[in-house]
């Protein structure tokens, strides 16, 4: 990682312009998207009292590759002003580990970066695509294109309320016939205020060459005390 990158990620605004590679414009809240300032800009562990540990189990399904499960952890300390947080992550074990900077003075949940960072990786090695062109064009998705629908999902016993923001990046992608088989994937976040950190999940999925097919490719991280989205009604 970067300098850039670990600086970049203390200030929600600027860590998604870092983590796709684009300069952050000196824009009021106003001029981002729903979706960019719910995903990027949301305060979202100012509530939490530190030390604590944000817990997620991750899952690799579809008939591409190899399956797994795996676990993920958002660990989080006092500031040196004793406020919430600063955060470490370990993501994912072993072979998979994926090396992060700590994050001095985080306010959104860095889980959702984390998540994409690797995403980022695995498409490019999928597909020998240039990364920055994976940053952009989620980007550009989340900016431009982003669906938002509320829902209410299940968590540790009770119903709470969240939204879930879809999106395709890749489907209108002009360069879609160098991926082909992968242009229709598709990554929901779930965001919920009822719920420890913020971000209750988040998928991507790669359906199958046909409607009957089964999905090439299906990733979700869940919160500890969340559903898996198999599982829900």
């Amino acid at each position: 990682m970067t300098l850039r990158f670990r600086t970049a990620l203390k200030r929600p605004a600027a860590a998604l312009a870092a983590l796709l590679c684009l300069a952050a414009p000196a824009l009021a809240a106003e001029d981002f998207s729903p979706a960019e300032r719910a995903l990027f800009m949301s305060n979202q562990l100012t509530s939490l009292k530190p030390p604590a540990t944000l817990n997620y189990a991750f899952s690799k399904s579809g008939s591409m590759e190899e399956a797994f499960d795996d676990k993920v952890s958002i660990r989080l300390k006092a500031k040196a002003d004793g406020k919430c947080c600063a955060a470490s992550a370990d993501f994912l074990g072993g072979p998979r580990k994926l090396s992060l900077p700590e994050v001095e003075e985080a306010e959104g949940n860095p889980v959702v970066l984390y998540f994409l960072e690797r995403d980022i990786r695995e498409m490019s090695r999928l597909t020998k695509g240039k990364p920055n062109y994976f940053r952009k064009r989620i980007r550009m998705a989340i900016a431009e294109t982003a669906q938002i629908k509320e829902v209410s999902l299940p968590y540790r016993g009770k119903n709470v309320a969240a939204r879930e923001i879809s999106v395709a990046p890749y489907l209108d992608d002009p360069l879609r016939t160098r991926f082909e088989k992968l242009a229709n994937k598709q990554y929901v976040f779930t965001l919920s205020d009822a719920v420890p950190g913020g971000v209750y999940a988040v998928r991507t999925r790669i359906d199958g060459e046909s409607p009957a097919a089964a999905p090439l490719l299906v990733e979700e991280m869940v919160l500890d005390g969340a559903r898996p989205s198999a599982r829900n009604p």
